[in-house]
């Protein structure tokens, strides 16, 4: 290990997020990092349960003084989103993250950070791993492919745990209490497609849409930023010409707004620079529209061989599927101001053998929402001659006002700062709604320090941030016994 975070503060905290970035922890690719984390809490001498999905459970003891108060649960998901620029090398399976400092922000190296849900790791090992923090019994919960399915929560055992209050630390802003989030679902909508042979007087290009901003399809969603699959649905749309379609794709994770999208064509040999002059015009349109949202948005054409292509028939089917696909943002809240309600990212594109896949994350804090989303991607996967697919289905954190943890959190956030902390709804998906099916009768909330650009390659991590949310952890661990 490098130790690129020595001397940070908090000291604790860095040190153990600098030893998970060295242990590979994408969506299902969790076993080295769950195997890591209970023998790291064995080694303390704790009772330290791996569960068959590789949720890990670590339990302290209460220190003197806070036997007798509510047990807590400290709780964040130990994978990662795993993106990276196309030219940047990096195994995810293999390589560990390349933590550099930048000022008060620490980044990875064109590669996603894992500080979500990282530093929730950091602060929990942190927690247990420290002598001089008083606090009530804790249980350390972390789960595995959060950022996928939610698959640890789901089907975590409650029975596992005794703790009533829950604090989640996956959250990516200092100063605000979030008491509700919304559910979601992943959807598969694909059309069949057809091939026939490349008339040898045509010409194979690829066109790349690069330079996208991309970001969080929950917390960025109402940035209203370009997703490169739309786009390019919207090229091919716009593009009259006569040309072939031989392929598209574009995007890696459902729950990240695609950066990069590409599509194979064909065209007359004779025709080769009037598209590439066409797509330049749309690439114009493009960066008009999106000047302010993701300015450097660019898109390359280059000549390449293409050995076949969609029918007519096919080709149709796609282009209207992307380009009709329910995308951003759908329904605003009328009763939290500024609040996304529902909204879906079309996050996949990509062509396998005879068929070509749109794979959206759908987000709603209204169950009836969702449904009408998903039901009109049926209507259209149907009426193109397609299939719709859904899975991994988790429910909304819906806000219990005037929680006893809730007003804890408040009266300790303002006796450390004295301001009032920010109580938020917020769109992206939170496992809170589903721990909280386990345990019926615990309370939740959600805080954590400031991030950006999650779920890319520019993600970061604010360092001052993080020491003030660790001082605000420990406060409210510290009040408790004063209930």
């Amino acid at each position: 290990m490098e130790n690129i975070l020595k001397g940070l503060k908090p000291e604790l905290v860095f040190k153990h997020f600098e030893e998970i970035s060295q242990i590979p922890r994408g969506s299902g690719n969790e076993k080295a990092i769950s195997d890591f984390l209970l023998k790291f809490g064995k080694d303390l001498g704790f009772e330290s349960i791996q569960d068959e999905h590789l949720n890990i459970i670590i339990k302290k003891p209460a220190t003197k003084g806070y036997e007798n108060c509510p047990g807590v649960i400290l709780q964040g998901h130990m994978d990662m989103v795993c993106e990276k620029n196309k030219d940047t090398v990096h195994d995810f399976e293999k390589d560990p993250i390349k933590l550099r400092v930048d000022g008060d922000m620490i980044y990875a190296t064109g590669t996603t950070l894992g500080g979500d849900n990282g530093i929730a790791v950091a602060m929990g090992m942190a927690v247990v791993s420290s002598n001089d923090v008083e606090h009530p019994a804790i249980e350390l919960l972390f789960t595995t492919d959060e950022e996928v399915g939610m698959t640890g929560a789901m089907k975590l055992n409650g029975k596992n745990l005794s703790g009533k209050y829950i604090i989640n630390l996956d959250s990516e802003e200092e100063g605000y209490i979030l008491v509700s989030c919304a559910g979601g679902v992943t959807t598969f909508n694909k059309v069949p497609v057809e091939y026939e042979k490349v008339c040898s007087e045509k010409q194979g290009l690829l066109v790349e849409i690069k330079g996208l901003k991309g970001g969080h399809s929950g917390m960025d969603i109402i940035k209203q930023r370009a997703n490169s699959n739309r786009l390019l649905g919207r090229l091919l749309n716009l593009l009259d010409i006569d040309y072939d379609l031989a392929k598209v794709e574009g995007g890696s994770k459902n729950n990240a707004i695609p950066r990069e999208a590409d599509a194979l064509i064909t065209v007359s040999k004779s025709d080769v620079e009037n598209t590439k002059k066409k797509i330049s015009e749309i690439e114009s349109i493009f960066k008009h529209e999106f000047s302010t949202s993701d300015p450097d948005i660019s898109i390359n054409c280059s000549e390449t061989t293409v050995e076949k292509v969609f029918t007519c028939d096919s080709k149709d089917r796609v282009i209207k599927l992307i380009n009709l696909m329910p995308n951003g943002i759908q329904t605003m809240s009328m009763d939290i101001e500024g609040l996304v309600e529902s909204s879906t990212n079309l996050g996949v594109l990509k062509t396998i053998d005879n068929e070509v896949i749109c794979e959206c994350a759908v987000r709603s804090s209204v169950e009836t929402l969702r449904t009408d989303i998903t039901n009109k991607m049926k209507l259209l996967a149907c009426a193109l001659g397609g299939a719709y697919e859904s899975e991994d289905p988790y429910p909304a954190w819906e806000y219990r006002k005037g929680s006893k943890l809730e007003q804890i959190c408040v009266d300790a956030y303002k006796k450390l700062t004295g301001k009032d902390p920010v109580i938020m709804a917020i769109h992206a998906g939170l496992e809170c709604g589903l721990l909280l099916e386990h345990l019926p009768d615990a309370e939740a909330i959600s805080i954590g320090p400031n991030m950006a650009d999650v779920h890319t390659p520019n993600e970061h991590l604010s360092i001052s941030s993080t020491e003030n949310t660790w001082n605000y952890l420990l406060a409210i661990l510290k009040s408790m016994n004063q209930l």
